[in-house]
């Protein structure tokens, strides 16, 4: 089972704006995929969102026979806010010593709320998603700038990234979250975790959505089911 947490710059979206994907994405990986609909800002700021998505895991976990899944075979992933939550709710339940996960899906994952890398500047202006609509998600997510290095708000700041599940990792060359995806790889394959990464060149944040119109959507979307389904065969 995949567990995905949709984006929406921990501000807005829910798991009706990725059913598209998650539909596409059980049919491909051939899984149950459990859309979750965690708490947003402003109303629930940091960090609602991570709880609410490492409960809603270990609870796919605990119920797994009822829900017809293996407890052994679970994964999370995510698109861009939803794609670093993943990454914080691996880092977070291997912290605690729970079952390994299976694999973590990182879909241009937000992965460091202090914006400092190149792909930043480059793509200040979007097209699409711009520094300042991720400012303003900042803001309203974590008011307070003492959190923003917090590892559960940063996964990539964490000390130590051993130990974590298989990653599948696609980033977009025109996406102010680029560089920080790519890193993140970087960081896991140093540390020893398997990683699939891919980027796809002249393409925004978020492509995926854009399904019906763009065929590299259905290319990434394919890459990602890819991931799951040998992470999943390789378990048990």
């Amino acid at each position: 089972a995949l567990l995905f947490f949709h984006g929406g710059g921990w501000v807005i979206g829910s798991h009706e704006t990725v059913e598209p994907q998650c539909r596409y994405l059980a049919h491909a990986a051939r899984a149950v995929v459990i859309s979750v609909e965690y708490r947003c800002a402003p109303e629930y700021p940091f960090p609602a969102a991570v709880d609410d998505c490492l409960w809603a895991t270990r609870w796919t976990r605990d119920n797994a026979a009822t829900l017809g899944v293996d407890p052994r075979r679970i994964a999370v992933g995510g698109d861009s806010a939803g794609g670093g939550l993943a990454a914080v709710v691996a880092q977070q339940m291997r912290e605690a010593g729970d079952p390994p996960l299976a694999h973590q899906l990182l879909l241009f994952p937000a992965t460091s709320m202090v914006f400092d890398a190149p792909s930043y500047t480059e793509n200040a202006d979007g097209p699409f998603l711009t520094r300042p609509m991720m400012e303003w998600f900042r803001a309203l997510y974590i008011p307070d700038p003492a959190h923003w290095r917090d590892s559960r708000a940063s996964p990539a700041l964490a000390a130590t990234l051993g130990g974590l599940p298989p990653a599948t990792i696609v980033t977009a060359s025109h996406d102010p979250l680029r560089d920080e995806g790519i890193a993140y790889g970087e960081r896991l394959a140093a540390a020893g975790v398997a990683v699939h990464h891919r980027n796809f060149e002249g393409y925004t944040h978020a492509f995926l959505s854009w399904g019906g119109y763009i065929d590299a959507a259905f290319e990434a979307l394919d890459f990602a089911a890819e991931g799951l389904r040998e992470s999943f065969a390789a378990t048990g």
